[in-house]
């Protein structure tokens, strides 16, 4: 069925909430960088800026993805939009004041990630208890999708807040694009495990150790983790911030409106995908659809680094954000599928520490790259590393392919390896 998680009740409020939060969330980036940038002027400042929003994700995903299988999953999504408001707060204070510190951006930075990566666990498993998994591909699809809107209003909206009122103001009024979601969640009677109400285990750092070791037993889970972090370490988040020097050498450096599409490909081509995927109807989630999906991305990614002309570069970009949205939506519905209902939480969070925390590495590995190769030699090397990796990871799907049973997407048992 077309847009069939829209027919859940209170998925429509939660989508748009969480629309709002990932713009605030964005927002904030756009204006504090700016700020740091402004301020510092320190390249080292803005590599921590990024290594301090990731590394939460890589250390304290699963134990953070354990809490969510213990405890109601409305209060740690509202804990996370606490953190985000005290965050803006605190900068827009400082940015009051005058006073900004380097030690002080770091430590808002890292309290900024830590909300970010507490969100994510019970998101999804927001997401499963309130469609079930019939429904729950939609869900996911469409959730991204908002998402992805979000990355691309939040940073728009931020650079007209920064240019229009100021920093200070542009912080404070931030405040508003969390409290929609805050209270929305107040109302919901949806918790994460109305589905299950199994009594958890208590979270414990030691699920990192454990949760790793079981993820073997679920080949699925342990394909699409190792997809999500090579597409995470190999590329990550490293592109955007390298876009005005292909701006350059594709000669849109002086062009204000060639270089905005070029920043925005990426984010119309997965808002298309996931608005043409829901539109088409239900589109079955499977290993090797993740894989080809990544494999494109790859690709296009390489394509991009190569080309010198502009048209070239931007479909290049939008097959890239496309492709990405398919991979990631779907390894993140086979994760949601297989895992045992106990612990979804803590394999969601195994999954979110590959596929978002390995992005803390991907700015380092482009940057030697880069160092080494120059900036398009630098990303063509990496997506190649990328697309040799799906390429051998689709090589085991099939060869896997004879030796494992078919499941359906709505048993609370593993999906197949296959499409």
């Amino acid at each position: 069925m077309r847009f069939a998680a829209l027919r859940a009740p209170w998925y429509k409020g939660y989508l748009a909430g969480s629309v709002l939060m990932m713009g605030g969330d964005n927002l904030e980036h756009a204006i504090t960088y700016w700020v740091m940038w402004q301020t510092f002027h320190s390249p080292l400042l803005a590599g921590l800026a990024v290594l301090t929003h990731w590394l939460p994700h890589l250390f304290f995903a699963i134990p953070l993805g354990g809490l969510a299988d213990r405890f109601d999953c409305r209060r740690l999504i509202q804990l996370s939009a606490l953190l985000f408001i005290a965050v803006s707060i605190a900068w827009g204070i400082l940015f009051a004041t005058g006073g900004l510190q380097p030690w002080e951006c770091v430590a808002l930075l890292l309290v900024h990630g830590f909300a970010s990566a507490i969100w994510k666990a019970p998101d999804q498993l927001m997401l499963y208890d309130m469609v079930g998994p019939t429904d729950l591909p939609s869900a996911v699809r469409l959730t991204a999708t908002g998402i992805t809107l979000g990355q691309l209003v939040g940073p728009a909206l931020g650079a007209l807040l920064l240019f229009t009122v100021g920093p200070t103001v542009g912080m404070f009024l931030n405040v508003a694009m969390y409290l929609p979601f805050l209270g929305y969640l107040f109302a919901v009677p949806i918790t994460g495990h109305v589905r299950d109400a199994a009594r958890r285990a208590a979270p414990h750092l030691r699920d990192i150790v454990s949760v790793l070791r079981e993820v073997p037993k679920y080949p699925s889970i342990l394909v699409v983790m190792i997809l999500q972090g090579a597409i995470a370490l190999f590329i990550g988040v490293a592109l955007m911030p390298l876009l005005p020097e292909f701006g350059g050498i594709l000669g849109q450096d002086a062009n204000g409106a060639g270089y905005a599409v070029l920043v925005s490909s990426m984010a119309a081509g997965a808002t298309a995908a996931g608005i043409t995927l829901e539109a088409i109807g239900r589109t079955r989630a499977s290993t090797r659809l993740a894989i080809v999906a990544g494999i494109a991305f790859a690709a296009s990614i390489l394509v991009f680094a190569l080309s010198r002309s502009y048209p070239l570069s931007i479909a290049a970009l939008i097959v890239a954000g496309a492709s990405s949205l398919v991979a990631a939506s779907t390894s993140q519905t086979i994760v949601q599928l297989e895992a045992p209902p106990e612990r979804r939480g803590r394999f969601v969070g195994a999954a979110g520490m590959t596929g978002q925390g390995f992005q803390a590495g991907s700015g380092i590995l482009i940057s030697v790259l880069a160092g080494a190769l120059g900036v398009a030699g630098g990303v063509a090397t990496a997506a190649t590393a990328l697309l040799l990796c799906a390429a051998a990871l689709l090589v085991v799907v099939v060869v896997r392919r004879p030796t494992l049973p078919a499941i359906e997407p709505d048993a609370e048992a593993p999906v197949e390896l296959e499409a």
